[in-house]
C-alpha cells in the first residue's frame, strides 16, 4: 500500500488533465505512490478514456440552454459542449444537457464550478460528464455558464439550441422580455447602454476610430482638436449600433429599443447575457 498522502488537490489535478472519474484518479495516484505521470499511464493501461489525449481538439459544438425559475426571478444560461454536431444533435446528448440545466435551476446554482458538484441521482455532474466523455469519445464539458437575478427574467433559445439569451427587467413583462431577448440574439449588443460598455472596449474603439480619421488624406494638416471631434462623433455612432437601448428595434426599425420598452410600460433592462456556441 502507498504511504504517500493523496490530497483532494492531487486528485483534482489528475481529473483536470485526464477527464477520468474521481475514484479512478484516486486509485491511480494511490497505486503509483502519488506519481502524476505514472498515474496517467496507469489510467491508460486500465483503458480509461483520458481527456488529455484530446486536449488539442476543440469542443466548439454542443447544446445551449436558457431557463428561468418558476417565479422568473432567476435565469441560467449554459453550454454543454462537444466536438461534433453529430453528437450535439443526438437526442440523448440533448437530454443529458437538459438534465444538467434542470439540476442548475433546482439547486439555485451560481457558477459552473458549483454546478459540477451538484448531484443527479446520487452522482456528481462532474463525474457524469466524465462518464459521458468516456462513452462518446469526444471532449465534452460545461464550457459556459451565466446567471441573472432580477425582478423579472426572460429567457430565449435560438437556432436549435445554438444560442441562449437571458434578459433582466425591472418588472414583469413577458412579451417585452421575449422581444428584447430576440433583439439581443440577432444584433449582439456589447452592453445595455453607453455607460455600461466596458472601459477597455471604449478605449479600443476610440483608438481605432481616431487612427482611421487621422489616416484619411482629407485630414492631412488638420488640427488635433478637429480629428478628436470627428472621432468622438464616430464613437457615438458605434454606441448607437452596439448598445442595446440605442439600437433600432428589429421588429420596427422606426423606433429604438428604448422607445419600444417605454411603449411597453416603461420597462427597463437591468442586464443581459448572450451565450452562443463557439
Amino acid at each position: 500500500m502507498s504511504t504517500v498522502t493523496i490530497t483532494a488537490a492531487d486528485i483534482n489535478k489528475l481529473r483536470q488533465a485526464t477527464g477520468a472519474g474521481m475514484m479512478d484518479c484516486r486509485k491511480a495516484l494511490t497505486e503509483n505512490n502519488g506519481d502524476f505521470e505514472a498515474a496517467i499511464d496507469w489510467l491508460r493501461k486500465k483503458g480509461a478514456k483520458v481527456a488529455a489525449l484530446r486536449s488539442d481538439r476543440d469542443a466548439k459544438e454542443g447544446v445551449v440552454l436558457a431557463k428561468t425559475t418558476a417565479d422568473n426571478k432567476t435565469g441560467i444560461a449554459l453550454c454543454v459542449s462537444c466536438e461534433t454536431d453529430f453528437v450535439s444533435k443526438n437526442a440523448d446528448f440533448v437530454a443529458f444537457a437538459q438534465s444538467i440545466m434542470d439540476a442548475a435551476i433546482a439547486n439555485n446554482v451560481k457558477s459552473a464550478d458549483e454546478l459540477n458538484n451538484v448531484a443527479i441521482n446520487g452522482q456528481k455532474i462532474a463525474d457524469l460528464v466524465n462518464d459521458k466523455l468516456a462513452s462518446i469519445g469526444e471532449k465534452i464539458g460545461i464550457s459556459k455558464f451565466e446567471r441573472i437575478d432580477a425582478a423579472y427574467v426572460a429567457s430565449y433559445i435560438h437556432g436549435a439550441n445554438r444560442m441562449g439569451v437571458l434578459v433582466g427587467l425591472t418588472k414583469e413583462a413577458p412579451e417585452a422580455g421575449k422581444d428584447v431577448a430576440m433583439q439581443i440574439a440577432a444584433m449582439n449588443p456589447v452592453a445595455v447602454d453607453p455607460d455600461a460598455v466596458p472601459a477597455d472596449i471604449v478605449a479600443r474603439e476610440k483608438a481605432i476610430i481616431t487612427d482611421q480619421v487621422a489616416a484619411d488624406p482629407k485630414m492631412a494638416g488638420k488640427p488635433a482638436e478637429m480629428i478628436e471631434k470627428i472621432a468622438s462623433g464616430k464613437l457615438n455612432a458605434f454606441f448607437k449600433e452596439s448598445t442595446l437601448l440605442a439600437q433600432a428595434f428589429v421588429k420596427d426599425g422606426g423606433m429604438s429599443v428604448a422607445d419600444y420598452l417605454k411603449s411597453a410600460g416603461d420597462v427597463k433592462v437591468t442586464e443581459f447575457k448572450r451565450v452562443a456556441l463557439g
